[in-house]
């Protein structure tokens, strides 16, 4: 039998589930930008000074030519006073199609959510067979794959995808992940700096399609209301839209860069900076790391 008290806490939990749109601890620690802060990013590459950098400069060159060729995607600039329509420059592959767009990010966010994840695995595994502590490291990491995979959750709910595009993702996560688990149990600061260089693409990917919103090249995203995970996950107005999503999301990838570079210049038994304080976007979004 449930003495009174325990039948209490069971309601109050009960009534707390039952609300989906409660703003409590139902996800990690994230950032919630401003407005200021959603305009202060800036698109960065930081430049390879040793042999760990340049082979993950490397692997992310290769990861983006995959990227590129399953999304369609050219980065071909548009001629200087084109007067192409938007078909034409759809056609011509200067600007993306819908179709395009969410195959790229999905695919992404697919791949983006797994090095958190394995690297905060790896380093909890150490810790308890070393029996010391962590220096703060597992905790950031975990926030970083749970942001990721609240980015893919978001989208998900725009396109409902084919059973081969997930069985590709099947496969490519399958990949991905045990050769970035080796990787990290090799060198874990070479991983950390992969992840920065990739978070540079995500970044620049983002970057592009606020711009082709904002220029009238993606009509069919201009007005399409922010999906409700997104408005309760980043505090977002009710009435936000999809753009102010994907201005968040590229925020949060920022972030991501920032983070990881720092902790590719880090040893792995230094202690984590983030888990004393973390600058805001004015700062992360202007340095590499």
């Amino acid at each position: 039998m449930q003495t009174p008290v325990a039948e209490q806490a069971i309601e109050g939990t009960a009534e707390k589930v039952a609300q989906p749109n409660d703003r409590g601890d139902w996800v990690l620690f994230h950032p919630v930008y401003t407005s200021s802060e959603l305009k202060a990013v800036e698109v960065l590459h930081r430049e390879p000074d040793n042999l760990r950098d340049r082979a993950a400069s490397f692997f992310v060159k290769s990861l983006r030519k995959g990227f590129d060729l399953v999304s369609g995607y050219r980065h071909k600039p548009i001629p200087e006073g084109s007067k192409m329509s938007l078909e034409e420059l759809r056609k011509g592959g200067y600007v993306l199609t819908e179709a395009q767009w969410m195959t790229r990010i999905l695919f992404l966010e697919t791949i983006a959510g797994v090095p958190g994840f394995f690297a905060a695995m790896i380093r909890h595994l150490k810790g308890l067979r070393s029996l010391k502590r962590d220096g703060g490291w597992i905790h950031t990491l975990l926030e970083e794959a749970e942001n990721e995979r609240m980015h893919l959750m978001t989208f998900m709910t725009l396109r409902e995808s084919s059973i081969f595009f997930r069985a590709f993702i099947v496969v490519s996560q399958g990949v991905f992940a045990n050769a970035f688990f080796i990787g990290y149990l090799i060198s874990p600061r070479t991983m950390h700096r992969f992840v920065g260089a990739l978070e540079e693409e995500a970044t620049l990917t983002y970057t592009a399609l606020i711009k082709d919103i904002e220029s009238g090249l993606f009509p069919e995203w201009e007005n399409v209301p922010a999906p409700n995970i997104a408005i309760d996950y980043w505090r977002l107005k009710p009435d936000a839209k999809l753009l102010d999503v994907i201005y968040a999301v590229r925020s949060d990838e920022t972030t991501h860069r920032f983070v990881n570079h720092t902790f590719a210049n880090l040893k792995p038994d230094d202690i984590n900076p983030f888990a004393l304080g973390e600058p805001d976007m004015h700062v992360k979004g202007v340095k590499a790391g």
